[in-house]
């Protein structure tokens, strides 16, 4: 086992460019993903990579409303929102879009911030002043840009005076257009779109350069199903679905290439070779 530390510019940089290195494995967002593959490219290796992401979450208007928006919001949450495959985009449909932003309200005013050592907190700081920074801009675009903020927004939590941490917040009537919807904020932000059937609803979800992962919500297991074999993501949850390690893990488009875990994941890492012997025939 072999271990090297550094930053991605320098050290990364290196390990991508050298020619007794045959394959790069990287994790992290699509800018840096990027300059791995840029790196990577004049000694020709292989490079499997799993980036950023702005998943869909498309809650059907036969789901159990309240279960899918909770269990969207937590999921948003989780790991104060640093997921690449985080349900960032809650689609509803318009019908049950108030009543969804009221459940998703509420649940994220429930959602204690603290430090993460505590028993009782859900959601601790974000990992630096950058990402901080930058998650204080996406917020203030989407005020800026007219989506409704229904709760959090910028600055500290209450009762904070330091640290990196973020309200958690909401924004309903996202249009898929608004930078909020576009980009990966890699923060505890989500964002409500409305959708009018459930044909926009997937031309909704799948426009975006990314494509990691997708969640579907509904009673009916053949629509479910339907739906999920129409959306452009390399993992598609169905109904509050886990990960599962013995799958493959990877996205399509601009949220990389490769995979990892399952079968698929170990053959990343394998090279073929075809060995002919007129002997053996």
């Amino acid at each position: 086992f072999n271990l090297v530390n550094g930053d991605g510019p320098t050290v990364g940089t290196a390990l991508a460019a050298h020619p007794d290195i045959d394959m790069m494995s990287f994790t992290g967002s699509t800018r840096a993903g990027v300059a791995v593959a840029r790196a990577a490219a004049n000694t020709v290796k292989r490079v499997a990579q799993e980036l950023g992401g702005k998943s869909a979450n498309v809650i059907l208007d036969d789901a159990d409303l309240e279960k899918a928006v909770e269990g969207g919001v937590e999921a948003m949450f989780l790991n104060s929102g640093q997921s690449c495959n985080a349900p960032s985009r809650m689609l509803v449909p318009k019908t049950l879009h108030d009543e969804a932003v009221a459940i998703a309200r509420k649940a994220a005013e429930s959602t204690n911030v603290g430090d993460p050592r505590l028993k009782d907190s859900k959601i601790g700081p974000v990992v630096s002043k950058v990402q901080f920074d930058k998650i204080q801009r996406l917020i203030e675009a989407g005020i800026e840009e007219g989506a409704t903020l229904v709760t959090g927004g910028t600055g500290l939590p209450e009762g904070f005076n330091r640290g990196y941490f973020i309200k958690p917040t909401i924004f309903a009537n996202v249009s898929n257009e608004m930078t909020i919807a576009r980009e990966e904020i890699f923060g505890p932000v989500l964002c409500i779109l409305p959708y009018t059937n459930e044909e926009d609803a997937i031309e909704i979800a799948n426009d975006t350069p990314y494509g990691l992962s997708a969640y579907v919500s509904g009673r009916t297991e053949e629509r479910v199903q339907s739906v999920a074999r129409q959306l452009r993501a390399g993992n598609v949850h169905i109904n509050g679905a886990g990960l599962d390690f013995n799958a493959p893990f990877g996205g399509y488009k601009q949220s990389g290439n490769g995979r990892e875990w399952g079968e698929f994941g170990f053959e990343e890492f394998l090279e073929v070779k075809a060995v002919m012997n007129p002997a053996a025939a």
